[in-house]
């Protein structure tokens, strides 16, 4: 990472953090009074080979999420219907902000993977991972919605896997890749101000 990326990754999160601690606060009561705790959710991803971090959410779903796979349809009835809302809106992903300030995340990069699929394709990962991970980034604006329709006919883990696999990590790994080869802060500005329009898009 460049340390023009991180400045700007600093203090960007620091500017949102002083704007948007309210507006986080507010989600925790919700969160806390709708569903109850925890108001937070832990889950263990990989910022690089071999080298993990404890990324956190808002919590979304009514029971645990034991099982560390993407989401498939087999986990939608776990999802509450706060957390439906705070994932289409990414609200959920506002405790994410204490993984850029640590260091952990970027605000645009490949998302950070789960440590199985690392382990199940370590020649992919070894190179979308020379990257710090992000909040969002090209393949998260440029296929998120093809990944949603692939995984929402995925009735188990196993086959939820699967197709994660074969669909979703080679066609996401070659766009992170694409965006590593051409990144610039002036780039990564474009694909923030893209994530927020797309999520006041719907919102409107």
């Amino acid at each position: 990472m460049t340390p023009g990326k991180r400045l700007m990754d600093i203090v960007l999160a620091l500017v949102l953090a002083a704007v948007l601690c309210v507006p986080t606060a507010i989600v925790a009561l919700i969160v806390l009074v709708r569903d109850g705790r925890p108001i937070l959710y832990p889950s263990k991803r990989m910022k690089a080979p071999g080298q993990s971090f404890t990324l956190w959410k808002f919590r979304t779903m009514a029971t645990a999420d034991r099982d560390a796979s993407v989401s498939g349809a087999y986990k939608q009835s776990r999802i509450t219907a706060t957390g439906r809302v705070l994932r289409r809106t990414r609200l959920d992903e506002l405790p994410q902000l204490w993984n850029i300030l640590r260091g952990d995340m970027s605000f645009v990069g490949p998302r950070p993977p789960l440590p199985r699929f690392v382990r199940l394709c370590p020649e992919i990962y070894a190179e979308v991972l020379k990257n710090r991970p992000g909040v969002t980034g090209l393949a998260t604006l440029v296929f998120h919605k093809r990944e949603e329709r692939l995984l929402a006919q995925c009735h188990t883990q196993s086959e939820t896997d699967a197709v994660y696999l074969r669909r979703c990590v080679p066609a996401k790994a070659k766009i992170d890749l694409i965006w590593a080869r051409n990144r610039t802060v002036c780039f990564d500005l474009i694909l923030i101000l893209a994530t927020v329009r797309r999520v006041f898009a719907f919102r409107g």
